[in-house]
């Protein structure tokens, strides 16, 4: 070989053995050929190395990453932008309640039906819909064939009765005299209780079609039948529904109104399971309408629906409460609060510092050691009826809460974590 390439082999073959060594380095994650290992750089802290969010704020540790708590720390640019505000929590005493969505109904043992007591056809409708009516007010009237029946076949029972008493009053004549025989008369008498009967049942239905009883005893003959009838209402209300028309043909069966008396109603709400303790049979209700700001109308619970609901896990809750003026209508959405009767003393925080979550109910806290920092904390709460809550669990008195600015921060939460 030729001594010139010497030099160019020996350094092609420290290249070779140089690309080795330093494969076996990388390819064993950094280890080194005697064994010893690299030292490793410490742990940088939560949030360096991050860029800042588009507000000012680095972003939050995720929940439950490394077991700490949920926060947002915002720079005091936004917090004075957004008008964060705190207070600080505090113990006392209040009458807890419980705020239901409810449904304005009417009051079932004050609402009637009304239907007329004979067949036959309407002539003529008084009240309409709508209208406002006095117990036994007038609202159809009814033109019946099975009236007029009724009527005669009591004035022809009637006849028989007279005619019959005077037959049997001239047979105890003629058998005092022994014209008559003893038989006869009896005869008689069995015949006069049959009549008897039979003009009782006469009239007993000229009641059940509704003939009072001193218009019955004026029925002496033809002339004093009359075919029509008034159909009356039983109770004084707003008629809710009409159905009557002029000319239609009904029968007892043929609902023609319905009339409600509005001046006691119900409000019914649904009751979830998690709430079944707090309510009873006799419980004081507050019910309030955005119909009728600064209006509190004051009732009590009345029924609680031993069934719960599969779907919903609910049972229907009934609110029993006088209709002042009624300024409720049926149907209308109302605000239904219930309250406990003796108070609970706990820690108190405003209604606003409450936030929705899922399916729980949480807090901000300001960090005390960490400007703009704030801390997310599920509570138990209970909303009470001035304004206030009582936190069962999940804070402490002295906490400062914050409350105009949560709703923002629970955004903003949910913002940074979605990204």
């Amino acid at each position: 070989m030729n001594e010139s390439r010497l030099p160019l082999l020996a350094g092609a073959a420290c290249l070779v053995a140089g690309l080795g060594i330093g494969y076996a380095v990388w390819g064993t994650g950094g280890e080194v050929a005697s064994g010893d290992q690299m030292p490793a750089e410490s742990a940088a802290p939560a949030g360096a190395g991050h860029q800042h969010a588009a507000g000012g704020g680095p972003a939050p540790a995720p929940a439950g990453a490394d077991g700490g708590d949920i926060s947002v720390t915002l720079t005091p640019e936004m917090i004075a932008r957004t008008g964060i505000k705190t207070v600080a929590a505090s113990t006392g005493t209040t009458i807890t309640t419980l705020r239901l969505p409810g449904v304005v109904q009417p009051n079932a043992y004050r609402e009637v039906a009304v239907t007329s007591l004979v067949s036959g056809r309407i002539t003529q409708v008084s009240a309409e819909l709508g209208a406002r009516v006095g117990a036994q007010d007038a609202l159809a009237t009814i033109y019946s064939p099975e009236l007029a029946e009724a009527q005669t076949a009591f004035i022809a029972a009637r006849a028989e009765q007279v005619t019959h008493q005077q037959r049997q009053t001239r047979t105890q004549r003629l058998t005092a005299i022994g014209a008559a025989t003893r038989e006869e008369l009896e005869m008689h008498e069995a015949e006069r209780a049959q009549i008897d009967a039979e003009v009782e049942i006469a009239r007993s239905k000229l009641t059940l079609l509704g003939i009072p009883e001193e218009r019955t005893q004026r029925l002496a003959g033809p002339q004093d039948v009359v075919t029509t009838l008034a159909v009356r209402s039983p109770l004084a209300g707003v008629v809710t529904k009409r159905a009557a028309n002029v000319g239609q043909n009904i029968d007892p069966a043929t609902p023609l109104f319905t009339i409600v008396d509005l001046s006691n109603v119900w409000v019914i709400a649904d009751l979830y399971e998690r709430d079944f303790a707090r309510v009873r049979v006799g419980s004081p209700a507050t019910v309030t309408s955005g119909a009728y700001p600064g209006v509190v109308l004051r009732g009590r619970v009345s029924y609680i629906d031993p069934q719960v609901q599969p779907e919903t896990r609910t049972a229907k809750l009934r609110i029993e409460l006088p209709n002042a003026g009624e300024r409720l209508r049926l149907g209308m959405f109302v605000d239904a609060q219930v309250g406990e009767s003796e108070p609970r003393s706990g820690v108190l925080v405003p209604k606003a510092a409450l936030q929705a979550v899922g399916s729980g109910t949480v807090v901000y806290v300001a960090d005390e050691r960490e400007n703009g920092r704030f801390v997310e904390r599920k509570v138990e709460a209970a909303p009470s009826a001035d304004g206030q809550s009582l936190i069962v669990a999940g804070l402490q008195a002295g906490d400062r809460v914050v409350t105009e600015g949560a709703f923002f921060l629970r955004a903003e939460r949910e913002r940074r974590q979605g990204r």
